[in-house]
Order: structure tokens, then sequence, then C-alpha cells
């Protein structure tokens, strides 16, 4: 994939893992976390926060970041000299030989400073996560490869990182694509500017369609021919490539679906975590799973009650919790 996007919720597994353990063999819960000193891979921002390959960082980087430490230089250097000298550091140990006080956040809270300025300069690419120490991150100094020196091999960039997206997140509709594109600010910054110019480049060379007054865009090495719905039940993570886009969701399943973890408890339609049902090539509804005693527990709902009364799609069921159960280790 080149990139899975992570969120710190566990109902009943956190987002990334949820999002793996259908498309690795035997997948357990954890293991992304667990194996992650050993992978190919880090902690970085795509299109959202999340875990990319090291090849797909080393297209985004280096980023330009001198606004982010802005007024932080010469804290960054000598933050940077002590993780160094150390080889690895953890927040704590940082706060405890700066005690650099505290800041607001992103949300309007205060955080920790040293904790802000670690985030900022791991972005901007000094360090990298080296391991979680029961969920908190530690650091080790990183260094990238020099920028691209001409503007063909920037924009050879530029495309390389436009192909990861859609090849995770087709087929898009053209009004996705644009919003998607755009969110590679986040990736690579520096090139801001640029991604205009690279949603027409993308335009030309993908795949395309016209479906319903839409265009659809997708890789030129993906074929829509001969795919047929597999008789299957899939219970699909919030941040899943499948739901993310809500506005192709709308388009192809015909009901919104929200994340409502974040919304008021008697405003929610659909639950805490709502987990999208996926039976053969249509999101019929949604699960919220919960644990009480070692039991998982499945509260379902369904757009157009009553639930699917064919045989196979309660043995389909029956089989996806029971992988639910496996997954999560009980």
């Amino acid at each position: 994939m080149g990139f899975v996007q992570a969120d710190p919720i566990r109902a009943p597994a956190r987002a990334q893992d949820l999002t793996l353990r259908h498309r690795v063999k035997d997948y357990r819960a954890g293991d992304l976390e667990r194996l992650y000193p050993n992978l190919d891979i880090e902690e970085d921002f795509f299109v959202n926060y999340g875990y990319v390959t090291r090849s797909l960082q080393a297209l985004m980087h280096p980023r330009s970041n001198s606004h982010i430490l802005t007024g932080q230089k010469k804290r960054a250097r000598l933050l940077l000299d002590f993780i160094t000298e150390r080889g690895e550091a953890h927040p704590r140990e940082v706060d405890e030989h700066f005690a650099h006080g505290r800041v607001t956040n992103y949300w309007g809270g205060s955080s920790n400073a040293t904790t802000h300025l670690l985030d900022a300069m791991h972005y901007g690419g000094l360090l990298r996560i080296s391991r979680r120490e029961k969920g908190i991150r530690l650091y080790k100094p990183q260094q990238h490869a020099p920028a691209p020196k001409g503007a063909a091999e920037r924009r050879a960039r530029i495309d390389a990182l436009v192909d990861v997206l859609v090849h995770i997140y087709a087929p898009l509709p053209g009004p996705s694509l644009s919003v998607y594109l755009r969110r590679l600010r986040y990736a690579a910054p520096q090139w801001t500017k640029e991604l205009p110019n690279a949603l027409q480049r993308a335009k030309q060379r993908l795949a395309h369609a016209r479906v319903d007054n839409v265009d659809w865009y997708w890789p030129v090495d993906e074929q829509a021919e001969h795919h047929s719905a597999h008789e299957i039940v899939r219970l699909l993570a919030p941040f899943d490539p499948v739901v993310h886009d809500r506005a192709r969701f709308e388009r192809l399943w015909g009901w919104t679906y929200r994340f409502e973890a974040y919304t008021p408890a008697p405003k929610r339609k659909l639950g805490y975590y709502a987990m999208p049902l996926l039976w053969r090539d249509h999101v019929i509804g949604w699960a919220n799973l919960s644990q009480n005693n070692g039991e998982l527990h499945a509260d379902l709902g369904y757009v157009d009650s009553p639930a699917p009364r064919e045989r196979s799609f309660k043995r389909e069921l029956e089989a996806e919790l029971d992988r639910v159960r496996i997954f999560l280790g009980r």
C-alpha cells in the first residue's frame, strides 16, 4: 500500500490494525507497533498521519521546515544534540533535561512544549520515531538525501507521490482526486504551489471513464473488467481506503456514513465507532464492536431494515466476527 492511516482509538482495535487485518495474512491487533523497529517503515505524514514505507518517505523529504521551527531553531539544535548524544530519547527525558514548559496545541488545549517541539522536528525530518514504549513515541536523529536538483526530478517525485495516493484510494471521482491531491501539501509542503500542475498531469496519465456525468480515475495497470463480488462480509475501519472518501461512499452506496467518535453522544446516529459493513460489493450497514469480560459483542445496524435474510449472509457475518475474535487474540 505504501501508507496506512493511523488513529489511537481502540474500538475494538486501532484503525491501522483494522485496516491491515484484511490485507495481511494472519495479522493480529498490535502487530504493526510490535514489529515496527524491524520493518522498512516510518511514522510520518502523507495525506494524514500514519505509517509509510521508507521509499515513500524518501519522496517527501527533505521538507522545508523553516516555518515549522520559527523562533525555536536554537532549542531545536540543542535538543537534536542531546538526542544524538544519547542515541534515542523518551520525551520525558528530554523534558527533564530542558524543562521547556507548556504551549497551546492545535485543539486549543495545553501541551508539553517539549513534545510540541519534538513533533515539529519529526515532521521537519530532523528526527524519526524509533519505536513506541507504552504508546509513547521514542525519537532518534534522522538525515535525508538532498532535495532534487532540477525541475524534472522534482516533477517526477511529485508524480510518484500522486501515483501512490491514487493506488491506495482509487477509483476516485474527479472532485475527490482534487481533494486528495491537495492533501499532499502535508506530505511535501515545499511543493504546495506545484500541486495544481500535478493534478493536470495526473488526469492525463491515469486511466479514466465518465459515468453519470462524473469522471473517475484509477491506475492504468488496474483493470475493472473481470472483477466479481466475493460472497463475504467485511467490517471495515472508519479510515479504510474503501470508505475513506465519504463523497464516493455516498455515490456508490446511497447513504451517508459519518465517523462519530468526537460527536456528542446524544447526537450520534450510528454509534461511537461504527464500522461499515461490506456484504459482497455493497456497504449495507454498520457495526459497533465492544468487549466485555473477554467476549466480543456486536451491535449491528442496517440501512434497509431488516438484515439480509440469506443464510449465506448470516453464515458469513458470523465468520467475520470469528475472524475479529482471532485478530483480537480472543
